[in-house]
């Protein structure tokens, strides 16, 4: 039996709205704490260029195991595996940056250019995936913001400093951690309105 596209994308759209539902409040931990590491990373610039070096590695090991740790639950979710590149890239690229943290500024910041990138195009696929759920404009956003981010580094990779990277980065996981928060608080209202019992 075949289904239309609009059929088919309205099941996805369910589904979606069905994982963040029932993993809300993970989704909302998971926010808060991308937030509160976004923070920590934009007033890391008060401290020496190889702490601050340091500490965006640090903080993007720990936002990819926040996002890891989000998708063991929700796993059997359509959109997990969107979510998935985004723990993984954030992983990565703070081992690599942690292995070395005494490498040169230009691989300091072509390895960010890469997770700013990625993880933006990751999140404004997600969010085009799972329009017009609300709150679908929110993760867009914060997609998008990661893709300006990554080109105004591109630009300025000779010349960028550490703590404006380290801002760039805190700046990058509060937008991200803000959007799943609304995403999951917006979807979680929903149904709690619709389904006042469960």
């Amino acid at each position: 039996m075949t289904i239309s596209m609009d059929a088919a994308a309205e099941l996805y759209r369910q589904a979606m709205r069905d994982g963040v539902r029932r993993f809300s409040l993970l989704y909302l931990a998971q926010s808060g704490l991308l937030v509160l590491a976004g923070f920590l990373s934009i007033i890391s610039p008060v401290f020496s260029d190889e702490a601050v070096v340091g500490a965006i590695g640090w903080l993007l090991i720990a936002s990819g195991v926040l996002q890891a740790i989000g998708l063991i639950p929700a796993r059997q979710t359509p959109y997990v595996w969107l979510q998935l590149i985004s723990a993984v890239l954030a992983l990565l690229i703070g081992f690599l940056i942690l292995r070395n943290p005494g490498q040169s500024l230009m691989t300091f910041g072509v390895l960010l250019v890469v997770f700013f990138m990625i993880e933006g195009v990751s999140k404004v696929v997600w969010a085009l995936t799972i329009r017009p759920i609300i709150g679908w404009l929110w993760v867009l956003l914060s997609g998008v913001l990661g893709v300006v981010l990554s080109i105004i580094l591109i630009i300025n990779l000779e010349t960028a400093a550490p703590w404006l990277i380290a801002i760039f980065v805190g700046l990058q996981l509060i937008a991200i951690g803000a959007a799943i928060g609304y995403l999951a608080w917006s979807i979680r209202q929903i149904g709690n309105r619709s389904n006042p019992i469960g």
